[in-house]
């Protein structure tokens, strides 16, 4: 049984607080269509700490400007099982959908690259040493600096 771990994310307030905005969880994407409803999930508030799932795709959207010329401002972030998110893309303007669609079905194909979700600690660990155990980390720790 996979265990979902969620952890506190700082989701941002993309655009103007007096206009449009919103964020999603993506957990699917409808690959025909190229609007907004393409992206499927659960919405949450931007501005603020929310509890996310590591691994997560999340979709941020904004506007700015005038309601009659609003400027479409759109953010695509990865949660981080350290409470970090990674910035993969961003989208301006009408088109935002149909640009960011293939690289959020790239996102939730990939899956998390997070050895945390990869797999789950578990008692077998116990068979190994403290420096063991502390030489991998640093080993993975370069690993993704690389």
């Amino acid at each position: 049984m996979n265990d979902i771990i969620l952890v506190p994310v700082d989701v941002p307030l993309v655009g103007d607080e007096r206009r449009k905005n919103w964020a999603k969880i993506v957990t699917n994407v409808d690959e025909s269509l190229a609007s907004g409803w393409a992206f499927e999930g659960e919405f949450i508030a931007t501005g603020g700490i929310q509890d996310v799932p590591v691994g997560s795709v999340l979709l941020i959207y904004g506007e700015r400007g005038s309601r009659t010329n609003p400027q479409i401002e759109v953010q695509v972030l990865r949660v981080n099982s350290d409470a970090t998110t990674s910035h993969i893309a961003n989208a301006r303007g009408r088109a935002w959908a149909r640009t960011l669609r293939d690289e959020i079905v790239t996102l939730l194909d990939e899956g998390s690259e997070d050895p945390v979700t990869a797999k789950p600690w578990g008692p077998e660990l116990i068979q190994y040493s403290n420096e063991a155990l502390d030489e991998e980390l640093r080993r993975r720790s370069r690993d993704r600096e690389d």
